[in-house]
């Protein structure tokens, strides 16, 4: 309720930025998102334990990204880079009028051109804004053990591991030229950059809690660099 943010002093806001695509016949449509919306949610208890910590507080997702590689998949929904770009723009306008610093936690990694260019523009307009990447070590790149093993701690009923099989497993470096040419439809025809079979809850629990205390080491700290990402 409007009451409770009011009351709020000068509250940092976490908004969590996901997409709606493909990861692979085995994860949801909104996997990135219910990745950054998790990520953030731990975060903010993470930040809200530490004594003296500022007041934060979680937006809702926004659930829609540039996803555009993922587009040979039906369900796919991309609103691309540009649109993305100014929703983000209008978005931190709007919500810096009462928060004193907002942080997008980004999900996927096809948003950040969108949010270099969105952060950059209200860095100089004057507003303390800056994004986070959801990045866990040792990560592979799509729908495989990395986003399967967090979805099964996050969200077990919505994984479906009796169709989970793997698809293209080379490094992303060595697919990045035929990703640009083809989308991922064209180097992987079952949506997954990776092998998800080996997934496990317990290994989502670990990275979940480790993204979660980098985003409130990175609150704490805040240190913007050069694109607007919080380090």
């Amino acid at each position: 309720m409007w009451p409770d943010v009011a009351s709020a002093d000068e509250p940092t806001l976490l908004v969590p930025l996901g997409s709606t695509e493909q990861h692979g016949p085995h994860l949801p449509f909104g996997t990135d998102s219910q990745i950054a919306e998790a990520v953030a949610a731990r975060g903010l208890v993470a930040v809200s334990a530490q004594p003296g910590a500022p007041s934060c507080l979680l937006a809702p997702t926004v659930p829609y990204g540039a996803s555009g590689e993922h587009e040979g998949f039906p369900g796919t929904v991309s609103i691309g880079t540009e649109a993305l770009a100014l929703l983000l723009l209008e978005f931190g306008r709007s919500a810096c009028r009462w928060a004193s610093r907002l942080v997008f936690v980004n999900g996927h990694g096809g948003n950040a051109h969108a949010l270099v260019s969105a952060v950059g523009r209200l860095r100089d307009e004057g507003r303390d804004v800056a994004w986070f990447p959801c990045m866990f070590d040792g990560a592979d790149a799509h729908a495989g053990r990395t986003e399967t093993s967090v979805l099964l701690d996050i969200s077990p009923s919505q994984v479906r591991m009796d169709r989970a099989r793997p698809g293209d497993t080379r490094p992303i470096g060595e697919l990045l030229d035929d990703l640009r040419a083809h989308g991922v439809a064209g180097v992987s025809p079952n949506g997954v950059l990776g092998d998800p079979t080996g997934a496990t809850a317990e290994a989502g629990k670990r990275d979940l809690s480790a993204a979660a205390d980098r985003l409130s080491a990175a609150v704490l700290g805040w240190h913007v660099d050069q694109t607007g990402r919080l380090r």
